[in-house]
């Protein structure tokens, strides 16, 4: 447990980190990287690799093990330090127990207890079961890669917003394959968060931003420029929704893994961000040699080629990714630090904060306008992701559980981007 003058430390950093991980992604989604002199807006191109976003986000998290490595060696050296016992404890006269000669007798384990040595994590994930966390890493691939591709097509603090639909999957997935129950109050406040989804969604269509730039897939579909608006907000708000499938799918994997093994939940993330890598590198080259060279992917998102093009000739991109990749290293690890040492009420309240925030620097740059219909969804998103944690009690007395409300997910996982 951190001490209470650190805490605050924690959350301020992991409340910085989490909002420079999605402003610095829309960062890279507003700047041009080809035809950018031309007079004509819509000839421009802009920076539009969401796989690639998605393998930088990989190798912060694979970063987690720097952190692993340093706190292994402190453990280390403050140990050295210590004297050596060699494995001999001392008994207190006054804690001796009068029946401890007979119990030694008939026991087979010996009085003293036992320091299990962890080499490493026991149960389901120990030895080659560890691969077992390559499958959370795929929901979290196909997870970033869909939101990545939506906040091409929305304003971040919409995006960001659009992510509480995460709750509605979590229950769901939580009741229907880790036998969680939900209560009455339960399932309207999932109601409630899909009422907000859908405002914060329709604010966007009506009120679309005028700074924002067309993608290339709203362009096959709409060559109307106003009717293409609407079409980009609502195919990035359904990308961005359908996303919490598989991050929900990846937190139910993640939470039966870690209910059969014993392993440090920063372990977790550098496992998932080494198996992540590995596969999105992999899919990244299929798709280059699939799609990536065909007259109708070259110059997209599948062509590995021009994607590095772009990445290491453009210098805000070329930053920005560098800065994204410390950001999620330190957002993950401060995000447990958190997690460990608040409540549920708090982490409700950072995550709250986080939007807020995202929603005023994207106001504050002029990246978005402001939609009163907007903050009615976000309203109501906040309020319903309440209700449904227990942290505000349900209006009408007869909405109320009568028995204590079971934790959907105990081990509490955190959003790793």
């Amino acid at each position: 447990m951190a001490s209470k003058t650190v805490i605050p430390f924690l959350v301020g950093m992991m409340l910085l980190t989490g909002v420079c991980n999605t402003l610095l992604t829309k960062l890279q989604d507003n700047e041009c990287v080809r035809n950018c002199d031309d007079p004509d807006p819509r000839n421009r191109a802009h920076f539009e690799q969401p796989v690639l976003q998605t393998a930088q986000m990989f190798v912060g998290e694979s970063g987690c093990w720097l952190v692993v490595g340093l706190m292994a060696a402190y453990s280390r050296f403050a140990n050295r330090k210590r004297p050596s016992s060699d494995g001999y404890e001392p008994v207190e006269p006054n804690d001796a127990d009068p029946n401890a000669d007979a119990a030694s007798i008939n026991s087979e384990s010996t009085l003293l207890s036992s320091k299990r040595t962890r080499g490493g994590p026991d149960g389901v994930l120990s030895g080659y079961g560890i691969l077992l966390l390559s499958l959370p890493a795929i929901c979290d691939i196909l997870g970033t890669t869909l939101m990545n591709a939506g906040l091409l097509m929305v304003a971040a603090s919409i995006y960001q917003m659009t992510r509480g639909a995460l709750v509605l999957f979590v229950g769901l997935f939580s009741l229907v394959f880790l036998g969680r129950k939900l209560h009455l109050f339960q399932w309207l406040s999932l109601f409630g968060v899909v009422l907000g989804v859908a405002l914060v969604g329709l604010a966007g269509a009506i009120q679309p931003d005028s700074k924002a730039h067309g993608t290339s897939l709203v362009t096959l579909v709409a060559e109307d420029p106003a009717a293409a608006e609407a079409v980009r907000v609502v195919l990035g708000v359904l990308l961005i929704a359908g996303a919490q499938i598989f991050t929900a799918s990846q937190f139910v994997l993640e939470e039966s893994l870690l209910e059969r093994s014993s392993i440090e939940p920063i372990e977790v993330v550098g496992w998932e961000g080494l198996f992540g890598l590995t596969v999105t590198l992999i899919g990244m080259l299929v798709l280059h040699f699939t799609i990536g060279r065909t007259d109708a992917g070259r110059l997209g998102p599948f062509d590995v080629v021009e994607g590095y093009r772009q990445l290491t000739e453009n210098r805000v991109v070329f930053i920005s990714s560098f800065l994204i990749m410390v950001s999620i290293g330190g957002f993950n690890f401060f995000g447990l630090s958190v997690t460990r040492n608040v409540s549920a009420t708090s982490r409700s309240t950072i995550d709250t904060c986080r939007t807020l925030f995202i929603w005023i620097v994207s106001l504050g740059l002029g990246w978005e306008t402001f939609k009163w219909l907007q903050v009615a969804g976000f309203v109501l998103l906040v309020y319903f992701t309440f209700l449904f944690n227990g942290i505000v009690q349900p209006p009408f007395a007869a909405l109320r559980p009568r028995q204590e409300v079971e934790e959907l997910l105990p081990e509490q996982p955190i959003e790793h981007n």
